[in-house]
């Protein structure tokens, strides 16, 4: 039976094919707009989910017009380990939400690429932990370095204040996702210095 919501309550393929099909027909073969889509209901999160969705068809590496030291992936494991210290892989499918597979597909890989080497715990742990190496760190910081002055390109008529504002509001929406998703990300203490400073404030990693 297609055409029904999910679950979750996400509206099917077929649903949204269904309806813009019975809308164009009421309008002789046109299909108008966001009635098309059958899901407007005019309120301000219909607004943020439109935009995040067109905000995952763009990518910094595009705009900066050079990649390919780090996909995606590598990009943030290398974030979370170096903000956080060495993690095992247990550690780090607790922080992805990702099953220890896929964590060992990725480290394998990262490893064999020398961002990250294996380590015995430097707590006396039994299970050995992966910590950034100097060549990790090297095109973390390059990357991220693309990223901003991708970011400074886009928001070049922006006021400081706008950006400032803007990043507020993203962090808001971010921890908002990690409290329902119960896995909070360490963040650097901007306010003990410069946005480059990796320090953990120290309510960063607190239980929801």
């Amino acid at each position: 039976m297609g055409g029904g919501p999910s679950e979750d309550g996400a509206v099917s393929d077929d649903a949204v094919s269904d309806h813009a099909s019975n809308d164009a027909e009421g309008r002789g073969g046109r299909v108008v707009g966001h009635a098309a889509a059958g899901t407007s209901t005019g309120a301000p999160t219909d607004a943020v989910e439109f935009e995040t969705m067109l905000l995952g068809r763009h990518s910094l590496a595009g705009i900066s017009r050079r990649g390919g030291l780090l996909d995606r992936s590598a990009y943030i494991v290398l974030h979370r380990v170096r903000m956080q210290g060495p993690m095992s892989v247990g550690e780090l499918s607790d922080a992805f939400g990702l099953d220890t597979s896929t964590l060992h597909r990725q480290t394998t890989a990262m490893m064999g690429a020398g961002l990250i080497e294996r380590i015995p715990d430097p707590d006396g742990g039994l299970a050995r932990k992966f910590r950034i190496t100097d060549e990790g760190t090297a095109r973390l910081e390059e990357v991220r370095a693309r990223n901003i002055r991708a970011l400074g390109r886009a928001l070049a008529d922006w006021s400081p204040e706008d950006v400032a504002a803007f990043a507020d509001y993203l962090r808001r929406f971010n921890t908002g996702l990690e409290r329902l998703d119960q896995r909070p990300w360490p963040r650097p203490d901007v306010r003990a210095g410069s946005a480059d400073d990796h320090t953990e404030s120290p309510d960063a990693e607190q239980p929801w």
